[in-house]
Parts: C-alpha cells; structure tokens; sequence
C-alpha cells in the first residue's frame, strides 16, 4: 500500500479511537464526582450525625477505586490515540507539504559563522532541520544538529542508510516508538537528568524509613479499631500528632526530594520504554546490530529499574488527588516514597549517564 494511503488509514483509525475513548473519559470523570460527592453525605450522617454506621463508608470507597482504575486506564487509552492520531497527521503534513511552520526548528543550533548552514537553511523556519526532526529528546536534537553540521564518514553514511531502509519497512516498531512516554523533547536536558543522578544523597534522620512505616501502621490500627469502636478516639489523635512532628522533622529534605525528581523520571520513563522495546526487536543490517548490543549488558537492568522510579514517582503523585490527598497526609504517603526514590537515585542514579 502506498504510504500517504497507509498513513490516511492509521491517522482515520486512530482519530475514531481517540473520540470513543474521550468520551468514556468525561463519564467516568463524573461517576467519580458523584461517588465522591456520595462518600462525604455518608460521612456526615454517619460521623456527624450518627444515624447509620461509618462502615457504609467502605461502599463509596470501593465504588471510587474500582473508578479510579478505570479512569486511569481509559485516560491512557485516550493519551495513546491523541499521540497516534498527531503522528500520522505529521507524516501526512510532510508528504503533502505542509508541514512548514510545525515542527522543532532547531535555530539554538545556528550557527551565522558556519559554512553553509545558512546558504542550505538548515536550521528555522521550512528548513531541513525541521522537515526531518522527529526527536524526543535534546539528546536526540543535538546529534541530529552535528550530522547536519558537520561532515560524516562516508562508511559510517552508508552504514545508516542501510539502517533506514531496514527501518523504513518497519512500521509497526516507529509507531510504538512515536507513543512511548510523553512528548518530553527539548524541554529536558538530558545533562541535568544526568547531574539528577549523582548528586550529593539528600539527608534523612537515621531510621526516618521505619518511622514512617510504623506511623503509617499505627494509623492504620487505630482508625480501624476507632471506626470499630473498640477503642475511643485518643489512641488515634495521638497518633496523628507524633505524625505532624515526624512531617515537621522531615520537611524540608522531602521538598527537595520532591522537587527535583519530576522532570528526570519523565525522561527515564520514555528512555526505559525504549529499552524494553529494542530489546524485543532482531535488526538485520550492522549499524542497528551494533546499536542494540551495546546495551546488552545493561539493558535488563536499566529498563526494569527504571521501571521502579516510574512506579515510585506514579504513587507520590497519588497524593496530589483531591480526594486521596486526606488519606495520604494520614498514611505517611509522601514522604515513605520521597525516601525511596531518594534510595532508588543513590543506588542506580551514577548509572544514568551510562543509559543514555
């Protein structure tokens, strides 16, 4: 089938895709409002006013997380199909020339002094740069810049040749790679992920880990036998001031933590996904051989840890929900998983480099 064709039927599939998955997207948003909104009417009546049993809570509570699974499933279906829809639309873009204006033009790399890079308009706007530039990564548009920049070995040119026409049958592998991870490109740099990774160890209180843990426990314990009416209230208002004086003690190395782990568990998601894919994948021609055995003795490691920092980084963000967010101050959430990702990036962060 003629490309402009094939890419008119992806781009059309995908397109009714996203549509579906929109709107199933906006109705469980608001079962979800509406569960939400039912849990705190149980609450009131059965805390407040005492007229039926707090155990009735348990019903929204499980109703909202059976929803919130399925919400998130179906947003990641709706992210998929938007992606896959804008890919197919830019390939269509550069084979009906119209693609001007819609890309990366790459003008931090040029250069007024250089040879040519004017005189050929490699770089702004309808340059080459532009109409060529897929990358993901700033990585991926500086080694793009310097091929264009700079004159290559003519062995090392036909070797990549020799790769695309392998790749250019494979549809398939470009369309999984195109809906990896987000659309992080320039917007990272690849160096401060990097310096993310061997930076000096953000210092807790010794033992801050088991604290937090048995806090959490104790949490846990007293609210349920409090509910249960085993005990009285006490038990868990103490419980709750140890755990605002352990957040006071820890505050400021988990900011940190926090904050500075957003942006590289981003680029490390999308670079891990690309691991665990090419390790799937058998290339014919040398130069892909080459590419993917230099990462044969890493790669294993290096996609399923940074499959870890990705789940680590998931579940703090949980805490930023408007209706967890209650439950996660209670549970010690957020700083138990600033202190492993802070474990994660001591053990595996000096081999960030080495990955990308």
């Amino acid at each position: 089938m003629p490309a402009r064709e094939e890419y008119r039927s992806r781009f059309e599939r995908w397109s009714h895709s996203f549509a579906d998955s929109d709107s199933r997207f906006r109705q469980l948003g608001n079962a979800r409002l509406v569960t939400g909104l039912a849990g705190v009417s149980i609450a009131a009546v059965s805390i407040g006013g005492s007229w039926i049993s707090a155990w009735w809570l348990l019903v929204p509570i499980a109703v909202f997380v059976v929803l919130a699974v399925m919400h998130e499933r179906v947003e990641r279906a709706r992210t998929i199909s938007s992606r896959a829809a804008d890919y197919y639309d830019g390939a269509l873009a550069r084979l009906e020339n119209r693609w001007m204006g819609k890309g990366r033009q790459g003008t931090e790399f040029r250069d007024p002094k250089h040879l040519y890079a004017d005189d050929l308009d490699l770089f702004g706007e309808g340059s080459l740069f532009e109409l060529l530039s897929t990358a993901r990564t700033s990585t991926g548009e500086r080694t793009l810049a310097g091929w264009l920049l700079s004159p290559g070995d003519v062995h090392v040119v036909r070797a990549r040749q020799t790769a695309v026409a392998e790749l250019r049958e494979c549809l398939d592998l470009r369309e999984e790679i195109a809906l990896m991870g987000e659309d992080v490109r320039a917007g990272v740099d690849d160096k401060a992920v990097t310096e993310w990774g061997t930076g000096a160890p953000v210092q807790f209180f010794g033992g801050a880990r088991w604290v937090a843990l048995a806090l959490s426990c104790a949490m846990v314990i007293t609210a349920t036998l409090a509910l249960a009416q085993v005990t009285g209230i006490l038990p868990l208002l103490i419980v709750v001031l140890v755990e605002l004086a352990f957040a006071m003690a820890v505050r400021d190395p988990v900011r940190q933590v926090v904050a500075s782990v957003s942006t590289p568990a981003h680029d490390l998601h999308l670079l891990g996904l690309l691991l665990a894919r090419l390790e799937r994948e058998e290339f014919q021609s040398e130069h892909l051989q080459k590419l993917t055995h230099a990462i044969d003795a890493a790669r294993l490691t290096a996609s399923a840890e940074i499959h870890k920092l990705e789940k680590l980084v998931d579940r703090l963000d949980w805490a930023r929900n408007t209706f967890f967010r209650l439950f996660a101050a209670l549970l010690v959430w957020i700083p138990q998983f600033a202190m492993a990702i802070e474990r994660w990036r001591v053990e595996y962060g000096p081999h960030i480099g080495e990955w990308i």
